[in-house]
């Protein structure tokens, strides 16, 4: 759609519109899956963002941008819509790539009000201020990281003009107080009230004192029935709560946020699912979904094997219940990690913290020092904006918290900011840190149990989805540290597997077989610290080696097996990794993305028989 056709239409206009955009939203996340409820919820806010702001002009600033759907209906992607998250289609979040009205990748929480500061410094040194504007769209629960407080401080203090609009889904920040907070809220918003309360500031510097301490005393404890006094002690002027569903309102509001000529925030409280009456109000279970049925609602996902979040969290609330030492931490991710079922049995020992990874990383620290055993279950993306905290608060002090790394590898339709392709790159170089992964569902109960009495820091990570490797193909053996084990000893080649990657090096080995190549096979289950006694064993009986790990390739396990071997035997090796490429990863079906990498099982077998063959 055209934004100047926006811009010329009447409030009913942009009410069908709105409508005609959650009706589209609705039907294609129905499809495709996707973020829902808050999407729906962020639609009219969005719409009168549209009309009152210029996207191709004003730096449109989405925080995680997971509610942006309406955002990119409005910019020229109605029709490529309905290739929403798929392998080469448009992605679930803001892509400058996809589409120039696109300002920002993002995908983390919190980053919003930062990149806003660094727009309007950016407008102010070319002098486009009064041309140009930065205009953010950030959520409540986004609040809950201290990122948001540093640019905000920086904000109040220079006074750069912002507009920043906090979408309020879920009344966590502020909830009106009944009729007289609304009339007050729509007052504050209003052209009338700002320019009054500008000129009774200019008027009150021409008199005594002790008049201005009192009139400053009457608009604070006007401010202090409405919740915007946090902001205000910032330096940020602030109007809301608003009906983030009143276009018309909206329209108003924004309108006078924009002449303000300051950082302004716009409080604008709206339903999660709006439109959508089964999901409307708070449900997690509609804050992101897989394909469903509008009219039921109920998921189109068949039944399978369980989750490897399942697996551990079972085994985790299973050992909580004998062992009341046993602590835990999630950062805004309860169903996500599993962690949902502790808090609910155990809510005086398992927390959510909201989307604070330092401050749950760090928070810790002084349970292992007194005597617990924290568990952190945790993304593997989510891990990187908790890694100083790992290294200093954890690491350092050498303290007992076990990392468990959720959806490492691909991760499928969240694409690039999502992809869980680093941690064991990046933890690898952290001493005091110990490293493991499990292969199966059985060796993930063996994991958490393992983690569960360790004396010192470590981490273990699984995939998202079920584990490549189907329990009962090999025994499940307990952990030991730094012993890798072979499940299959004899073969022409060596492949050497670690966590789900040994469901990949099998499911390889199984496809040599049927061309008549025997492939031995090595759990590493240890990238740090690694077993060198098996490797060097290896090397003496095997010279092509072929690694698979579903992480970075860089810095990952072939490099520490290369670090772990004597430089004599690495001579004797041709070492072959199967891990990612120095590049960030596209979002699509897993499949799909895997392929287009050249990483299925049969691909894989295809390239080892060709270079055994030339």
């Amino acid at each position: 759609m055209n934004q100047e056709e926006i811009k010329r239409m009447s409030v009913p206009e942009l009410e069908a519109l709105a409508q005609k955009i959650r009706e589209r939203i609705l039907d294609v996340v129905s499809r495709n899956g996707g973020h829902l409820s808050s999407t729906l919820g962020a639609t009219d806010l969005i719409v009168a963002m549209h009309y009152v702001f210029d996207a191709g002009k004003d730096p449109f600033i989405f925080d995680v941008s997971h509610q942006s759907y309406a955002h990119k209906l409005l910019t020229g992607r109605w029709e490529a819509f309905e290739t929403l998250r798929q392998f080469g289609g448009i992605s679930g979040y803001t892509k400058p790539s996809e589409s120039p009205y696109d300002y920002y990748v993002a995908g983390h929480s919190s980053t919003s009000v930062s990149l806003a500061v660094g727009a309007a410094k950016a407008i102010r040194l070319r002098g486009e201020e009064g041309e140009r504007i930065p205009v953010v769209m950030i959520g409540d629960g986004a609040m809950s990281a201290g990122m948001v407080y540093e640019a905000l401080n920086e904000l109040g203090d220079r006074k750069y003009p912002a507009v920043i609009v906090l979408n309020d889904n879920e009344m966590s920040i502020a909830k009106p107080i009944g009729a007289i907070s609304r009339i007050l809220s729509q007052a504050m918003a209003s052209p009338f009230y700002q320019k009054f309360k500008e000129r009774t500031e200019k008027m009150l510097d021409h008199f005594p004192e002790s008049a201005r301490y009192m009139a400053k005393r009457m608009e604070e404890g006007i401010r202090m029935i409405t919740p915007g006094i946090l902001f205000e002690e910032m330096g940020l002027e602030y109007i809301g709560p608003v009906d983030g569903h009143d276009i018309a309102q909206l329209i108003e509001t924004l309108e006078t946020a924009k002449s303000m000529g300051k950082p302004v925030i716009v409080h604008a409280q709206t339903t999660k699912g709006k439109g959508y009456k089964i999901a409307e109000g708070y449900y997690e279970h509609w804050h992101g979904v897989g394909p469903f049925d509008k009219e039921s609602g109920e998921s189109l996902k068949k039944g399978g094997r369980p989750s490897a979040t399942k697996v551990f969290s079972d085994k985790l609330c299973a050992l909580a219940g004998e062992d009341e030492t046993i602590v835990g931490v999630t950062a805004a991710m309860p169903s996500g990690t599993g962690m949902k079922q502790l808090m609910e049995r155990f809510p005086e020992r398992f927390w959510d913290v909201g989307i604070a990874e330092q401050h749950a990383v760090t928070s810790m620290g002084p349970l292992a020092k007194e005597g617990y055993k924290p568990f952190v279950a945790i993304y593997s993306t989510f891990l990187q904006r908790g890694y100083d905290q790992v290294i200093h608060d954890i690491a350092l002090m050498n303290l007992p918290v076990a990392f468990a790394i959720d959806r490492a590898g691909i991760v499928g339709e969240d694409g690039e900011t999502h992809q869980g392709a680093f941690d064991v790159s990046y933890l690898r170089t952290v001493p005091n840190m110990t490293l493991f992964a499990p292969r199966d569902d059985a060796t993930l109960e063996l994991a958490v149990e393992y983690a569960a009495q360790y004396p010192r820091p470590c981490a273990f990570r699984y995939p998202r989805g079920a584990m490549m490797l189907e329990n009962g193909r090999y025994p499940a053996t307990p952990f030991e540290a730094g012993r890798a084990e072979w499940l299959e000893r004899e073969g022409e080649v060596l492949l050497v597997g670690y966590g789900n990657g040994v469901g990949r090096a099998v499911a390889t080995a199984d496809l040599l077989k049927e061309r008549g190549i025997a492939a031995a096979v090595l759990d590493l289950r240890f990238v740090k610290p690694i077993d060198k006694a098996a490797l060097e064993e290896a090397a003496g009986r095997f010279k092509r080696w072929y690694v698979f790990s579903d992480g970075a390739k860089m810095g990952g396990v072939a490099s520490a097996i290369a670090e772990a071997l004597m430089p004599e035997t690495l001579e004797k090796v041709a070492l072959y990794s199967f891990e990612y490429e120095d590049r960030f990863i596209p979002h699509g079906n897993t499949k799909q993305v895997e392929e287009s990498m050249g990483l299925l099982p049969e691909q894989l077998a295809e390239r080892i028989a060709k270079e055994l063959q030339a």
